[in-house]
C-alpha cells in the first residue's frame, strides 16, 4: 500500500474511533456501512489546465484530499455527517456553496469549521488559531448565500451537516490557493521535509504528523540564544519569546499534548527525536520580533522501532498507542 494511502486509512480509523465517542459533534451510527479503504483514492488526481474539474458524490462520512466539485444527496435521513478536507502543506482551501437544498426549519444544518475537530479537540488549537472558536464556524442556516465562499486559514477544513428529507442535499466546490507562509499544517504523508517560517509575526504555528515518527531538525533560526533540553516542570523555554517545542499525544489538539523537548537556540543540526505517539507535532512560538525558521525531516517509525526504542526517544508517554 502506498505510504500516502496508509496515512489516510490510518487517520480514517482515528476518525471512526473518535466519532463513536463524541455525540456532541457527530455520532456515527452506521460505521459498518463505511470501509475506510474506500474513503480515499489510492492515486488522487489533480486538475490539469483545460480539464474538467473532478466530480463525485459526497458520503455522509468522507475525507477529501483533492479539489473538485462534490454533491451530497440524502437517500434517507442522515443526521450525523461530516466531511474532512485536506490540501498540501503550502495550500489554503476555499469551500464554495454552488447549490444548497436543506430545510433549516426542520433541523437540517450545514456548517463549515475552519480546521478539524474530533472528540472535542481542535486543530489548530485555540492557542494557535487567529480566530476565537465561535468565529471559526460558518452556519449556512444563519448566513445563507451571503457567505457563499469560505476560505480556510490552513490546509485543513471540514463541514458538519444534517439532512432529514430524502432527495435534499447540497453541492460544493473545493479549490486551493497558494499559502506563502504556511503556519498550521497537518501532513498528508507519514514522511517528508518541511521548513516552517514565521516572519515577524506574533503567532504560534504547529506542524502535525498523525503517526509515530522520528523527527530530525537540521536547522533552526531564532532571535536569541539558549539551550536544548528535555522538558522539565521547572525548566524549558516557556519564559522565552521565541522557541520550538516537540509535542506528542493521542489526540488532535496540540495544546493538550505532552511537551517533550524545547529548542531555544539557533543551530545547524541535526537534533533528532523518536516520538512513539499517534500524533507528533513541531510547534513554533514566535514573539513577532524576529524571522524564525525551522527545517526538519520526519519519517514513520517502523514496528520494530516502537517495540525496541533506542537513543533519544519518548516511548513511555505514548505506550498505550503503540
Amino acid at each position: 500500500m502506498p505510504p500516502k494511502l496508509k496515512l489516510q486509512c490510518h487517520f480514517v480509523l482515528i476518525v471512526l474511533a473518535a466519532l463513536r465517542g463524541d455525540s456532541r459533534y457527530l455520532e456515527l451510527q452506521d460505521a459498518a456501512d463505511y470501509d475506510p479503504l474506500l474513503l480515499f483514492s489510492a492515486s488522487p488526481k489533480r486538475d490539469l489546465p483545460g480539464e474538467q474539474p473532478y466530480r463525485r458524490a459526497l458520503r455522509c462520512l468522507d475525507m477529501l484530499s483533492l479539489p473538485g466539485q462534490f454533491t451530497f444527496t440524502a437517500a434517507r435521513p442522515q443526521l450525523h455527517c461530516a466531511a474532512f478536507f485536506i490540501g498540501e502543506a503550502e495550500e489554503l482551501l476555499s469551500i464554495h456553496f454552488d447549490l444548497v437544498s436543506i430545510d433549516c426549519m426542520r433541523g437540517d444544518f450545514l456548517k463549515v469549521f475552519d480546521g478539524w475537530i474530533l472528540k472535542g479537540e481542535k486543530f489548530p488549537s485555540s492557542q494557535d488559531h487567529p480566530l476565537p472558536t465561535t468565529e471559526r464556524y460558518t452556519d449556512f442556516c444563519e448566513s445563507g448565500f451571503s457567505r457563499r465562499t469560505i476560505r480556510s486559514s490552513q490546509n485543513v477544513a471540514m463541514i458538519f451537516f444534517r439532512v432529514h428529507e430524502p432527495g435534499n442535499g447540497f453541492t460544493l466546490t473545493i479549490k486551493t490557493d497558494p499559502n506563502l507562509f504556511p503556519c498550521n499544517v497537518i501532513s498528508q504523508t507519514p514522511s517528508g521535509r518541511f521548513t516552517l517560517v514565521v516572519p515577524h509575526q506574533h503567532r504560534n504555528c504547529s506542524f502535525s504528523i498523525i503517526y509515530p515518527v522520528e523527527i530530525k531538525i537540521s536547522a533552526l533560526t531564532l532571535g536569541h540564544v539558549h539551550g536544548l533540553q528535555l522538558k522539565k516542570p521547572s525548566a524549558g523555554c516557556g519564559g522565552i519569546g521565541d522557541f520550538v517545542e516537540l509535542l506528542g499525544g493521542t489526540g488532535l489538539d496540540p495544546s493538550k499534548m505532552m511537551p517533550l523537548a524545547d529548542l531555544c537556540y539557533p543551530f545547524h543540526g541535526p537534533a533528532q527525536m523518536k516520538i512513539g505517539c499517534d500524533n507528533s507535532v513541531v510547534r513554533m512560538v514566535s514573539s513577532g520580533k524576529h524571522i524564525n525558521r525551522v527545517t526538519f525531516e520526519y519519517h514513520q517509525l517502523e514496528p520494530y522501532e516502537l517495540e525496541n526504542p533506542t537513543g533519544n526517544s519518548i516511548p513511555e508517554f505514548c505506550s498505550s498507542g503503540l
